[in-house]
């Protein structure tokens, strides 16, 4: 207000602190916290370890776990999936710096836009310019796998490469 006190009323109503508070999507914040809050529980149940243990044993390979959590953010939005494996895998595991995040960092969010549900930005796409989940399955869901999968190979021939 203190910027814009020059102006007159009817040229300012529009930057107002108030009038960006009303353009907030409460229920898309809401749903993410709401998210976040059953990853929180999964952790301190310790269900995010014993998933972890089990891709592990069962998987084995970092490289195929991480490529499924990917495709798994497609539809469980890509937030809360890594927030679950970053209570899957303990820092003291994997390092800050570590291939395990970095490719994690990829897979899940280029995996979020398989399904325009599997991503914030795909979640608020949907209401603000009404696309419907179908039509964006139908047209840019295979593309959009077909560019995970292509851009995962590449990440991991330049890693392999560089390594």
């Amino acid at each position: 207000d203190l910027v814009h006190r020059r102006k007159e009323d009817d040229a300012k109503q529009h930057l107002t602190l108030a009038h960006a508070l009303s353009k907030i999507d409460m229920g898309s914040l809401v749903f993410f916290i709401g998210i976040l809050l059953a990853v929180a529980t999964l952790e301190h149940a310790h269900v995010l370890t014993a998933l972890a243990q089990w891709l592990d044993q069962t998987v084995g390979r970092q490289d195929v776990i991480v490529m499924i959590i990917g495709v798994a953010s497609a539809i469980v939005d890509n937030v809360p999936l890594v927030a679950a494996a970053m209570g899957m895998y303990s820092l003291t595991q994997y390092p800050p710096d570590h291939f395990f995040w970095e490719f994690l960092a990829y897979c899940a969010g280029t995996g979020g836009s398989i399904l325009i549900i599997g991503s914030a930005a795909g979640v608020a796409a949907m209401g603000l310019e009404r696309i419907q989940f179908f039509w964006y399955f139908k047209k840019i869901g295979g593309l959009a796998f077909v560019g995970y999968l292509a851009g995962a190979g590449t990440y991991l021939v330049q890693y392999q490469w560089l390594h």
